[in-house]
């Protein structure tokens, strides 16, 4: 989502005020760093790069700050750094051709509603693009901060998306990547016969289409007929997250996540029985606050009965806002990581079998990517980096791979047609 809206802003700023991207930053007349708030890390980190920009930058040259981060930190930012010129929130993007000319600007009105507005176009893959289908968030998970940085969730309404879908497929893409918090509870305030499988469908049908992907859907939502259209619609890319977060039921429950542990295992062995050859991604969070060994222990199971194709791991991250910051039994740093560094482990045990099975197997590939030496790379359907021997004649292509070998974390073929 961050990188869909900083297309946005990079198309609004190009065709409004004529303004070029440059490689060099001590050339650029604007600096912009968009940010994200889920962990404190990327947060402190905001703080040390842009006073590295402001020194290195050119005179007169002006930096603002944007997204999450510019959200719930808002004129705190200009306090702590003097020098931002402007503050931009993730719900507010729609005004940066006139924030950069408002020294010491400050928008972060979560309740701005830009679902029905028209961005101008960019898109830095022209094989592959991302279509916001809505904006905000109305979950109420104890460590998240979102809803308080992209406001309450709003869908954007259908033909906005499937014109914008019909544009970008014109244009020559070939796969579209369908972005929101919660994708599959689309359709809330739209009309009572649209939903996300409603959408899946009525995008599949579009002439010259070959991929839907999307992220993320939320496991509360995967009812049986979501999880019959992934399953069996061709367009549909077999390849879903499923954030899991925690395998204990009673630490889910604290996380307010809305399911158990036997919910989260049915929907994903379901998922597994009928999308062949599914590639299934997930998130987990350690050191939860009230995280006892049994919990974590938990977890591990959920991680051994999945077999995860990729799992994003994070500590526990205080968030102000949220109420898990004020949660009793707050979990030891040194415990963390070493429940992170396990995680992190136990997926590495059976990760190289999960490459090693894919060899034999032919995967339509869709290229997008020049490697060195006469390589070129792409993903398959379900989601694995695929490299094999080409040129640049082949990018925006779909061709099929025959697998002959793996490496860390991607499969080596050779192309079939």
């Amino acid at each position: 989502m961050n990188v869909r809206d900083s297309e946005h802003m990079i198309a609004e700023l190009k065709n409004k005020k004529d303004y070029e991207q440059t490689n060099n930053i001590e050339e650029a007349d604007l600096i912009m760093v968009n940010t994200c708030s889920v962990r404190d890390k990327p947060v402190q980190k905001l703080f040390s790069e842009i006073g590295h920009f402001n020194k290195i930058k050119k005179k007169d040259a002006k930096i603002g700050v944007c997204g999450c981060s510019a959200t719930h930190l808002g004129k705190d930012i200009i306090k702590r750094a003097p020098f931002v010129d402007f503050v931009l929130g993730a719900r507010n993007i729609s005004k940066i051709s006139n924030i950069i000319d408002r020294k010491g600007a400050v928008e972060i009105d979560i309740d701005h509603d830009d679902s029905s507005y028209m961005f101008d176009d960019y898109r830095s893959n022209p094989y592959k693009a991302f279509i916001n289908i809505m904006i905000g968030c109305d979950k109420s998970c104890a460590y998240c901060i979102v809803p308080f940085t992209r406001g309450d969730e709003i869908s954007i309404p259908l033909d906005i998306i499937i014109n914008e879908a019909k544009k970008v497929v014109r244009e020559g893409v070939k796969e579209i990547c369908l972005l929101g918090q919660n994708v599959n509870n689309y359709g809330k305030k739209l009309d009572k016969h649209i939903n996300f499988t409603y959408l899946l469908q009525k995008l599949s049908e579009i002439d010259g289409l070959k991929r839907i992907r999307f992220t993320s859907p939320h496991p509360l939502h995967m009812d049986d007929e979501f999880i019959e259209e992934f399953a069996k619609n061709p367009i549909i890319c077999s390849s879903i997250h499923m954030p899991l977060q925690s395998g204990s039921t009673s630490l889910l429950k604290s996380m307010r996540r809305g399911y158990s542990k036997k919910w989260f295992l049915d929907k994903a062995f379901k998922i597994r029985d009928l999308a062949k050859d599914v590639s299934i991604t997930t998130d987990v969070i350690v050191g939860f606050p009230g995280e006892s060994d049994e919990d974590f222990a938990d977890t591990l199971d959920v991680i051994d009965k999945i077999r995860f194709e990729q799992i994003f791991n994070f500590k526990y991250s205080k968030r102000p806002l949220t109420p898990a910051i004020d949660y009793d039994n707050q979990i030891d740093d040194k415990i963390s990581s070493q429940r992170l560094t396990r995680v992190i482990e136990k997926h590495k045990t059976y990760n190289f079998d999960i490459l090693k099975d894919k060899i034999g197997s032919d995967y339509e590939t869709l290229f997008d990517a020049i490697k060195p030496d006469g390589y070129i790379s792409g993903k398959s359907d379900n989601n694995f980096t695929v490299i094999t021997k080409g040129d640049a004649s082949l990018l925006g292509e779909i061709k099929t791979v025959h697998i002959k070998d793996r490496r860390k974390n991607s499969l080596i073929g050779n192309m079939l047609f």
